[in-house]
Parts: C-alpha cells; structure tokens; sequence
C-alpha cells in the first residue's frame, strides 16, 4: 500500500512540474513573439521616422532637374524632402512660384527674371547664384562662321534678355556690330553693322536645337543645347568666361520676396552652393555648365 502510495505521489509531482514548465516556456514564447512584432511594426528606435518637411522647387530638366537630384539625399539628412517638378519653358516656373505652387524655382538667369518681373507685374527675388552655362553658336546648314553664305539666317531665343545674350555672341564672333551702349539690353534693331544681311530669326527659346535644319547656325542656351543632345564642345564658338555674359548671366534660385529667410531655402542654397554639387558640375558636364560660386574655385 505504502509502495503505491509513494507511486502515485511521484506521478502527480511529475505532472505538476511538467505543466508549471510548459506554463513558463509558453509565457516565454509569447513575449518572444511580441519582440518580434515590435520589430515588425518598427518599434525599434533607431529607425529614423522623423517626418520630413517637403520643399519643392520648379526646374529644367537639364542641368538644373540634374543638380538637383544630386543633392536630395543631403537635404533628407537635414529635414528636408527636395520635390522637383521638371518645367522646361521660360514662363511656368516663375508663375508657379508666385502662386505659391512651389516654393522656389531653379532655370533662369539674373536678367531674365528682372525682366520676367517688369514684364508680368511680379516680384521675385534672387536666392543665390549656382551656375552658369556658356551660350554657343551651333551649326545648322552652314559650320564655318567664316563663311557664312549672304542672307543666312541665324536663330536667336526670342526673348529679350537671351536675344541680347546672342547678339553680343554674334558680335563678340565679328558677324554683326550692335551699337556701342546697347550692352545686355541689345535687340536686332540695335544692330548698325551685318556684313553677310544675317536674317535673325527670332523663336523660342526650346524649339532652336529642334530647328538646325532649317536655320544656317542657332545660338542657343546652354540647358537647351543639352536637352537636345548637343555638346558644347560642338559649338562653333561659345561664351569665353570671362565675358560679360558670363558675369551677368548666372542661373540663379528665384523665391517669393520675403522667403528668403526661410530656414529650408536657405538650407537649399548652401547645398547647392558646396565643394560636392561644384565637382559634380565640373566632372559631368565638362564646360558646358560651370559653378560660379566661391567654393568652385578653392
């Protein structure tokens, strides 16, 4: 009797420490798979979810869409979500930032959006200059300027700051002479001296690589060139750097006046503006745009 006794207690001990482990591995489990689902739902805290602010900014598609896009992962570092929206004419990208679509945009040069201002009752201001693009005359049916058959006819933008840009390239090059002051505010009527009876064929400013075929030579901007396949190092002449274009037509970030202070635009303008972006510039586009800010030349 004592023997069955002494039996049966052993099996209920076995039992009650059997359960009491299967109790504690299931508890173990289960906070093991809440780890895992932790992990799952991102409840680690060394991942970044700092929302960021987003900043966008109106460009062409070439270079300026490009330089931009180099620089994204930098402002994410600092806060910022860079948005680019590609616009490649002369007029939306200034309208989008007045309209509070954008907050800035990166396309044009000084003059223009002066004149882009006086023209449409606007007040955009200048961020800072980037870059600048050497304009260059480009063959169509005729590739020696020497040479230039009588009654050529020369494509120029047809707006007015680009067309005066081009003037001064077509003299610079001896086609034609403009009269003495009439400096970046030059149109054909300024011209007093063509030799050959050039016809300046004035056309906007996109559709002048798409038109060589029936144009002699095209001067033509240095973001258009490029989005049209042209190398600058085709030119028949271009823009030397130490000319007045190249002083006076630097491709600017324009904002609302007023935004300047803007932390995030600020920060914008720094990136754009360091010793990373001016080597990008230097290694990718080889001449045909050039950094103009302090930190190119260190």
């Amino acid at each position: 009797m004592k023997k069955l006794l002494t039996i049966a207690l052993a099996a209920l001990l076995s039992v009650s420490v059997f359960t009491g482990c299967q109790n504690k591995t299931t508890t173990d489990d289960k906070n093991n798979d809440s780890n895992v689902q932790d992990n799952v739902n991102g409840a680690d805290n060394s991942t970044d979810d700092k929302k960021l602010e987003t900043v966008t900014v109106a460009a062409s598609s070439a270079p300026h869409a490009e330089i931009l896009e180099q620089i994204k992962d930098i402002l994410k570092d600092e806060g910022y979500d860079l948005q680019i929206k590609v616009m490649d004419d002369y007029v939306t990208p200034n309208t989008a930032v007045e309209g509070g679509d954008v907050d800035a945009n990166y396309f044009q040069h000084q003059p223009y959006l002066d004149q882009f201002n006086a023209d449409n009752d606007m007040d955009l201001v200048a961020l800072g200059a980037v870059h600048y693009e050497p304009m260059g005359i480009f063959a169509g049916n005729s590739s020696d300027l020497a040479a230039l058959p009588d009654g050529a006819k020369v494509g120029v933008p047809n707006d007015a700051t680009n067309e005066a840009r081009a003037l001064l390239l077509l003299e610079s090059n001896g086609l034609i002479k403009l009269k003495e002051d009439a400096g970046v505010a030059a149109t054909k009527l300024d011209i007093v001296e063509n030799p050959h009876n050039l016809e300046i064929v004035e056309m906007e400013a996109a559709q002048l690589p798409l038109s060589l075929g029936s144009l002699d030579i095209a001067v033509i901007n240095g973001n258009y060139a490029l989005s049209g396949g042209l190398s600058i190092s085709d030119a028949l002449a271009i823009e030397e750097a130490d000319s007045l274009a190249a002083e006076t037509y630097q491709n600017v970030v324009a904002v609302r006046n007023g935004d300047e202070t803007r932390t995030e635009l600020q920060t914008l303008i720094e990136v754009l503006n360091s010793q990373e972006i001016a080597d990008y510039i230097n290694e990718t586009f080889e001449g045909a745009v050039a950094p103009v800010f302090e930190a190119a030349a260190e």
